[in-house]
């Protein structure tokens, strides 16, 4: 059985501890390799090789850092495909869509390409007599990223090209689902020329998270995942006295306004419900409605949800592949008997279109209408395909059922009325809003963050927040006096003015 450790310092380390976890093949149920569950002690190896290694590189010139980004850039686009397949394999979609994870983690690599033009402050010449103003940004030392499972490659790719390229150095826990990825990313960039002790990848658990939120040498944490552990690591990292970003989780909605191209429409919604099995923390999980066009709507949906094939994500011709983790299947395929129970209309039923009790972790996609705000099926981020429809009586009513829901990561709008899109977007409360766009991702010189329980911490991730996240803003005033002229000001107790 293939055993995956720590990589520290560049290299593979063992660690001090005996604990593992199994990571699955999702398309059969088998365990496909073992992950070591890290102690304190490896994490403060890391860490420790991480501090030592931020004295050299937070020296490193700026065109130094960009030229190991250009060459992790050109390694990257060498090995998509090896890539992707370590996450077909571990997370258990299909090979284009991991393929299409991967290059979008590359947009934000070819971003951080471009540090010396992000790190430029700004001068301002003789804001006072003989005083010059002029702004630098510089690292903050060691800094950490905390990433879920369901994009193994591309979020870890949100976070540390840019804390590196900034001058910091970074210490990598990926989920322990689908850990293989993120040991290859940080092979690349060893071969890429990174220095030993930059990029550093520890497994572990809840033990390894909180000795990140504790550590005294870490001074920055960003985490993407459940709302409930995004809470948790921004109130922790804050009380030790860090910078956090938390990115949490989402409930995503769809407008669909009753002048909408319908067709269109109801191919968006399929796209963006059960791409990746759901397991997208920007997927489509509600769609709202106009009751006037409801019943047409939700037949063209049915019709095109019933031509999706599911099955291993190396198949090609499969479209949606398996769930990540047997419990987590069938976590989700609870909701589709609870909201029976409560009253939906399940119209497609994921659970009779697979058989259950296979090997692999599969679930067909499921469709709910008749969806009210207070079933479970509504409330709760299902994290799965099932896709839930509410039926509103106009749009008024359709972007206050948006507004009052506690997510915000999200939302689009399906309209053929610019008037309405612009009421749309200036109204609705979202921190990323699509007009005819299903899943609203920003693109790297952008960026990607919520608003209420989706978010927690100022700063978006990647893009100029990202670069703002991993500096720190420093502001000099500065004169230099003639030679032999002396202070010709001469004493002055008074506020300085800039007269």
């Amino acid at each position: 059985m293939r055993r995956l450790t720590h990589f520290i310092d560049g290299m593979y380390q063992e660690g001090t501890s005996t604990r593992a976890a199994n990571v699955y093949n999702p398309a059969t149920g088998e365990i496909a390799s073992t992950v070591t569950l890290g102690t304190k002690a490896d994490l403060d190896v890391a860490v420790t090789s991480a501090a030592k290694a931020f004295l050299e590189w937070k020296e490193t010139s700026l065109s130094k850092r960009s030229q190991v980004m250009f060459a992790f850039r050109d390694l990257l686009e060498r090995r998509v495909k090896d890539v992707a397949k370590l996450i077909t394999n571990e997370h258990g979609k299909v090979l284009s869509d991991a393929e299409g994870e991967v290059r979008r983690g590359l947009e934000v690599v070819e971003f951080a390409c471009g540090v010396p033009h992000l790190l430029k402050g700004d001068m301002s010449d003789s804001v006072s007599r003989s005083i010059d103003t002029y702004s630098i940004r510089q690292p903050l030392g060691v800094v950490a990223g905390i990433t879920p499972f369901n994009f193994p490659a591309m979020v870890p790719m949100w976070m540390f090209p840019i804390a590196i390229a900034c001058g910091n150095t970074f210490v990598l826990k990926p989920s322990e689902k689908d850990p293989s990825a993120s040991l290859m990313l940080a092979e690349m960039m060893i071969d890429a020329g990174l220095p030993r002790g930059v990029l550093n990848v520890v497994h572990g658990d809840k033990e390894i998270v909180d000795g990140i939120l504790e550590s005294k040498e870490i001074k920055a944490v960003s985490f993407v995942g459940s709302t409930a552990i995004a809470r948790y690591i921004y109130s922790q990292a804050a009380a030790h006295g860090k910078r956090v970003q938390a990115l949490g989780g989402a409930k995503n909605h769809m407008v669909v306004a009753k002048d909408a191209d319908l067709n269109f429409a109801a191919d968006a919604a399929v796209s963006a419900a059960y791409g990746s099995a759901g397991e997208r923390c920007m997927a489509i999980s509600v769609v709202v409605v106009d009751e006037a066009v409801a019943d047409d709507f939700v037949e063209l949906v049915a019709k095109k949800t019933r031509q999706l094939r599911v099955g291993p994500g190396t198949q090609e011709s499969s479209e949606m592949g398996p769930l990540v983790t047997m419990e987590h299947r069938d976590r989700v395929a609870s909701y589709i008997e609870t909201a029976s129970t409560q009253g939906a209309r399940v119209v497609i039923d994921g659970r009779e279109s697979i058989d259950m009790h296979t090997k692999g972790f599969f679930l067909g996609p499921s469709l709910v209408d008749a969806v009210s705000i207070d079933m479970s099926v509504y409330r709760d981020e299902i994290f799965g395909p099932v896709l839930s429809i509410v039926r509103v009586k106009g749009f008024d009513e359709a972007v206050e059922l948006v507004n009052t829901n506690s997510y915000a990561n999200g939302a689009a709008l399906f309209t053929r009325s610019g008037a309405l899109a612009r009421k749309f977007k200036r109204e609705i409360d979202a921190g990323m809003v699509g007009i005819n766009v299903p899943i609203p991702v920003p693109v790297a010189y952008y960026s990607f963050g919520g608003n209420k329980d989706s978010l927690f911490g100022g700063s978006h991730m990647y893009g100029t927040d990202g670069v703002s996240f991993f500096t720190r803003l420093k502001a000099v005033t500065e004169r230099w006096p003639e030679p032999n002229v002396g202070d010709v000001q001469g004493r002055d107790l008074n506020f300085p003015g800039t007269r």
